[in-house]
């Protein structure tokens, strides 16, 4: 069973750049990949990155492409994302999941994330 914890979250104004991160304690090792969603208020939750644990091959949506990096630290059970050029529409609560350990593939969705943490407030505005 694996456990998530975010931390990092904070405000920034529009233009800087935050880096969040995700604690991981558990059987991380039986997990594909682990990524970062959001969810703004008002909206559903949205994908943004993913990584495969062991190779470290990344995917990204579209709209943070080039401005945030996903990142995993494999053996301090560490899951990074690094955000810059930031903008109020950035403005969302963050989330880190973990893929179910049967599934071996990465969807640009919440489908096979099955282990997620509580979620840490990311706020840009000036």
């Amino acid at each position: 069973q694996v456990q998530l914890e975010e931390s990092g979250g904070g405000s920034v104004r529009p233009g800087g750049s935050l880096r969040v991160s995700c604690t991981a304690s558990g059987r991380i090792s039986s997990t594909y990949a682990m990524g970062w969603f959001r969810r703004a208020p008002g909206k559903d939750r949205e994908f943004l990155a993913a990584i495969t644990w062991i190779g470290g091959a990344t995917f990204y949506a579209d709209s943070v492409k080039g401005r945030f990096t996903i990142s995993r630290d494999n053996v301090k059970n560490i899951l990074s994302l690094h955000m810059t050029s930031l903008k109020p529409e950035d403005t969302a609560v963050y989330y880190c999941a973990a893929l179910d350990p049967g599934i071996g593939e990465v969807h640009a969705s919440t489908r096979g994330f099955t282990t997620w943490g509580p979620g840490t407030q990311v706020t840009v505005s000036s």
